[in-house]
């Protein structure tokens, strides 16, 4: 029986900006850059701003395309190594968000974790948030983190800290050869 969280019935959105934004989040932190500026932080609001209600739903999109990319990559190479792929990515996540009190709410936290519990079984994690209701500002920003940390848990993985973003920009590029449009 065909799911209605089937990635295959999911909008894409804006993968490109959304791998943007995780990988300047990515190079800000392995720069050192723990703490937002004033100054990033305006831009980030600026940015936000000019995506419009169809952006912004595009770069949600975007993200949970993200976190599903990196799920599949994940279960894959856990998998490889005889591993349960959710045993060992959500136990670490949820201990990092645990972790980050000022960034997460504690109640959007199993949110998250279901989101990359849906990616980690093949579902669509913006299908499956969808049958919730909106998305609320706190999930916004646990989302984005919920991002950051897969890429990152990929690139230490890989002990290459630019390896998630490769990937997708690789996936992106083969996509955008075999079908000769942008993706």
């Amino acid at each position: 029986m065909p799911s209605s969280c089937d990635p295959g019935d999911a909008p894409a959105g804006d993968v490109g900006g959304a791998l943007m934004m995780i990988d300047s989040r990515l190079k800000s932190v392995y720069d050192g850059k723990t703490e937002t500026d004033a100054e990033q932080k305006a831009l980030v609001d600026q940015f936000a701003a000019s995506l419009g209600p169809k952006g912004a739903r595009d770069m949600i999109d975007g993200v949970c395309t993200l976190i599903f990319m990196f799920m599949q990559w994940l279960r894959m190479a856990y998998e490889d190594h005889d591993k349960d792929p959710l045993e060992n990515v959500v136990a670490s996540l949820v201990a990092t968000m645990r972790r980050m009190p000022k960034s997460m709410r504690p109640e959007v936290i199993p949110t998250m974790a279901g989101l990359v519990v849906a990616a980690g079984t093949g579902l669509s994690p913006s299908l499956w948030r969808k049958q919730y209701g909106f998305w609320t500002p706190e999930e916004l920003t646990a989302l984005e983190v919920t991002a950051f940390l897969l890429a990152e848990h990929i690139n230490r993985l890989t002990e290459d800290r630019d390896f998630a973003t490769r990937m997708i920009t690789e996936a992106l590029f083969s996509a955008e050869e075999a079908y000769g449009e942008e993706v």
